[in-house]
């Protein structure tokens, strides 16, 4: 599974062999330039998860139940996830653990939605556990994750995704849970992995978590011929007369002759 937040990145990671396509609330940092993902508004996640479908045809888009699509109960929350299903054209909802998620996924579930429960570290609460950490490094807290992983799993979510939690507690969830265990900085005993694309790609640099391999680092390429363009442009070296259109000799002197009476 990866992110992407419109057609061109959705269809290139589908053809790629991507499984699920997730449109991520992490939109709003990586694209938007909100400095929380609890910023970004149920309109914009419809907006985004509507360009990801276009883009992806087989692959299941997953969208993320944002902060403001869940913050007024599990009414509206239920509301919000019919939006990526009949609206966007999702495949299933996100939900990660925080207040009234108990309520929250009974009802998708009962409305027959499809649900990715989330839990670990929770970008929507991290002020809550103390910011964007690792969790479940003590016992205590580890014990709560697979609870919480548990109660997913019993409520009749499809899959559980791990964030931030040590290895060992990500590898005795993955082998009690039934359904599959989706990680991302959980190691390598989830049944798959996540990663967001502009990190995979080199893409988005504002901070680098510990979990990330970037397999290519784009921003030096694009910033070269970013700067390629401009000084061609400001040199007058683009375009060249093979990028321009031309006209029929006839044509072009009628308008000519047009353009000299105004």
């Amino acid at each position: 599974m990866l992110t992407a937040y419109e057609a061109m990145t959705a269809e290139l990671l589908e053809a790629c062999g991507v499984d699920f396509i997730l449109v991520g609330d992490s939109v709003g940092t990586v694209l938007l330039g909100y400095p929380s993902v609890t910023e970004v508004t149920m309109d914009e996640m419809i907006h985004h998860a509507k360009a990801a479908r276009r883009g992806a045809k087989k692959a299941w888009v997953v969208g993320d139940l944002p902060y403001k699509g869940r913050n007024k109960g599990p009414r509206h929350a239920l509301e919000s996830a019919k939006r990526f299903v009949e609206e966007a054209g999702c495949d299933a909802v996100k939900v990660e653990w925080g207040k009234d998620t108990p309520l929250i996924t009974d009802l998708l579930v009962k409305h027959r939605i499809p649900v990715m429960g989330h839990t670990g570290l929770t970008p929507q609460t991290a002020k809550e556990q103390g910011g964007l950490k690792v969790q479940g490094r003590d016992a205590a807290s580890a014990v709560r994750i697979f609870r919480e992983a548990r109660f997913f799993e019993e409520r009749g979510v499809f899959s559980v995704l791990l964030e931030c939690v040590p290895v060992p507690v990500a590898k005795a969830i993955t082998g009690t849970l039934v359904v599959p265990t989706i990680g991302i900085g959980a190691g390598p005993h989830c049944d798959g992995q996540v990663l967001v694309f502009q990190d995979l790609a080199g893409l988005f640099k504002k901070f680098t978590p510990r979990f990330v391999k970037r397999y290519v680092d784009l921003e030096p390429l694009v910033k070269r011929a970013v700067q390629g363009y401009v000084r061609d442009v400001k040199a007058g070296r683009f375009p060249e007369p093979k990028h321009g259109f031309s006209m029929e000799k006839e044509e072009e002197a009628r308008f000519h002759r047009w353009a000299s009476k105004r």
